[in-house]
């Protein structure tokens, strides 16, 4: 679950996997629960494993908050029973209401609160009964710390997240493959992307190499490689790093220009590379020094207008 403003969780308690929007008790039970959040301290609860299920009481002393456990617990096996989902971000609560239709749920008022019997003859499902429960005297025990975390299908293994075999960058920019993360690269996607940031000149500038990462990204990052078109433009205190390695060399006493492979490793993957000519003079640099590969600009600012009138989204890397 992911919090909203204030004290929420954000929509995603009662929104269903598939885009599913919250029904008519959403509001009103988030704020029950909510409410059993904020005075979780005031809850005591006890679980008893049962071969196929589990047997929890949850009680309180304060009447008011006693109530609203009686209330929430109503509604919540209204929900297993018409497979009405409920904080659906959290994957063991969406696996257990893709199994509703084999649990059967129990529920006796006590004066100061609810006995509830949980049970399922799939053993799966009793596994996934019993998680749930743990996690619920969780919430009990810490509130809304708790309530902040994904829980663990029980048996699923927890996904590896390994770095991507194919990027169409090698040497710079690592990224790890996520297929199933949210905002997948978008092919089609345009990005003008504004270095303004130094570095030490002996070693290649972070802020190229992000760049780098932004390619590796859209080819290999996402569920399926995506095409993009990415221009980056140079200026400010990155300014110097188009320059040849002659030029380089010269203006700072190395030898020759650390950023040069990885900028030509870009212009490889079909990045468009512009650097400032004001910026560029300004710091005492010519557009006859500048690598082949890269073009100068009237300015940062004209190339930056002109790219995102064009439909670029613009992404600074300043200091």
């Amino acid at each position: 679950a992911q919090r909203g403003p204030g004290r929420g969780l954000g929509r995603g308690f009662g929104r269903g996997a598939g885009g599913r929007g919250a029904d008519e008790r959403h509001d009103a039970d988030r704020e029950d629960f909510h409410f059993l959040l904020t005075n979780h301290e005031q809850i005591t609860r006890t679980v008893k494993q049962l071969p196929n299920g589990v047997e929890t009481l949850t009680e309180s002393d304060s009447p008011e908050v006693a109530a609203r456990i009686k209330q929430h617990v109503q509604w919540m096996q209204r929900r297993v029973e018409e497979t009405r989902p409920i904080h659906l971000r959290d994957p063991l609560f969406a696996e257990l209401f893709r199994h509703t239709d084999k649990i059967t749920m129990k529920r006796e008022e006590t004066e100061k609160g609810v006995r509830v019997t949980e049970t399922s003859d799939d053993p799966y499902v009793a596994k996934l009964i019993q998680a749930h429960a743990e996690v619920v005297s969780k919430f009990a025990a810490k509130g809304f710390a708790e309530a902040m975390k994904n829980h663990a299908v029980p048996g699923r293994e927890a996904p590896e997240y390994r770095e991507a075999t194919e990027p169409a960058i090698g040497k710079y920019g690592k990224v790890v493959r996520l297929p199933e993360a949210a905002q997948q690269p978008r092919t089609g996607s345009r990005i003008v992307v504004d270095v303004t940031k130094g570095s030490d000149p002996d070693v290649l500038n972070p802020a190229i190499e992000k760049v780098a990462r932004f390619v590796n990204i859209y080819q290999s990052a996402g569920q399926e490689s995506a095409t993009a078109e990415i221009a980056i433009v140079l200026h400010g205190d990155a300014t110097l790093a188009v320059l040849n390695a002659d030029a380089y060399g010269k203006q700072f006493g190395t030898d020759g220009n650390p950023n040069l492979d990885c900028l030509h490793e870009l212009h490889e993957a079909g990045v468009a590379i512009y650097v400032c000519g004001q910026s560029l003079l300004s710091k005492g640099g010519k557009p006859e020094d500048v690598v082949v590969f890269a073009d100068t600009a009237v300015s940062a600012l004209t190339t930056l207008v002109n790219l995102q009138s064009d439909g670029f989204a613009y992404i600074p890397l300043g200091n």
